[in-house]
């Protein structure tokens, strides 16, 4: 398998990962982000991308969808690379002292540097309380992310759920399954009203079904292939409808994943740190963002900005170790895309 060179592996593609793409940048050395979701944000994209935040210097008030995107603006020049959609399992260090991150795809990335910006961890799917859910998920038929839409093209899909993701994802794959279902255990959604409202419009225009108070019951398939989903209503009464798709979106909980396996000084699900350069215990891996730890932490995201600069300027010696860095403003030598 081809393996992906880069200066700075980047674990964790949220804020404060993609900020420090801009800093290393300022300093010519290129980052690659491997992320576990399907796409860049972290919490932001994920859990809360309409909510408002307050204390970004600069923005009085900016949505969080839209901090991912100035962030994506603002690292455009540097031409970082990406992995999603897949978590790092193991960490190889070289006899260079640099490192081989490997994904549970078996994508190899070698680093001089791993940082480690994982916010609270390594983000894993709600899973619905069902028995034998796991023999379908994957290729079976139960998806909790959705990569490529093109995998649900003419296909009969179930999703459940009632958050943004749910209602985002009924609305675009309605033009893309042959038959889709929107399964929700309420009458009303958690999510954006318009949102909401896209949704309603659908199933009145009978371009989805639209089970509402009902839940997820049962899952049945053949060889490890899904063919039928479970629901009950308010009744308590089942009905089975086939399918080839389920996909659960009850959103996420975080875990500290393979992290708590690398030898990393762990403090309450915490990756503990030196405050001078926010290094961890291992040569070569730091730790950036709400996933570490030090005497008065404060999990904001600015403070992670000012982690990922410090980062950066220590990490410079085991990228350009001939190198003498000089530090100055970005006033006074602007940007120079790669």
């Amino acid at each position: 398998m081809k393996i992906i060179e880069t200066d700075i592996a980047i674990i964790g593609a949220g804020p404060v990962g993609l900020f420090a793409v801009f800093e290393a940048g300022l300093l010519k050395m290129r980052c690659h982000l491997i992320d576990a979701l399907p796409q860049v944000g972290g919490q932001l994209s994920e859990i809360y991308p309409r909510k408002p935040i307050y204390d970004i210097p600069g923005y009085p008030t900016i949505d969080a969808q839209d901090l991912v995107d100035r962030l994506m603006e603002q690292i455009a020049p540097f031409n970082p690379s990406f992995t999603l959609g897949e978590r790092v399992e193991q960490l190889e260090k070289q006899e260079d002292g640099s490192y081989h991150v490997i994904s549970n795809e078996g994508t190899i990335i070698h680093a001089q540097v791993v940082v480690i910006a994982g916010g609270l961890g390594s983000f894993e799917p709600r899973r619905p309380d069902l028995r034998g859910i796991l023999d379908y998920e994957g290729r079976g038929g139960v998806n909790y992310f959705v990569k490529n839409p093109e995998t649900y093209r003419d296909k009969r899909v179930v999703i459940a759920g009632g958050g943004d993701s749910a209602l985002d994802w009924t609305i675009y794959l309605s033009d893309v399954a042959e038959h889709l279902t929107l399964v929700h255990r309420s009458e009303t959604f958690r999510g954006a009203p318009d949102s909401a409202q896209k949704v309603f419009n659908l199933a009145e225009q009978g371009k989805i079904d639209l089970l509402l108070q009902s839940n997820l019951s049962s899952v049945h398939g053949d060889n490890g292939q899904l063919q039928q989903v479970g629901v009950t209503d308010k009744s308590k009464e089942e009905t089975l409808l086939n399918v080839d798709y389920l996909i659960p979106l009850f959103g996420l909980s975080p875990k500290l994943g393979p992290i708590g396996e690398w030898g990393l000084n762990i403090e309450k699900s915490a990756v503990a740190v030196d405050t001078f350069d926010y290094s961890t215990n291992v040569e070569r891996i730091y730790a950036i963002g709400d996933i570490n730890t030090y005497p008065g932490k404060l999990k904001l995201i600015l403070c992670g900005f000012h982690e990922a600069a410090l980062m950066c300027q220590s990490a410079f010696k085991y990228v350009y170790p001939n190198e003498k860095l000089s530090f100055k403003y970005t006033t006074v030598n602007g940007i120079h895309a790669f």
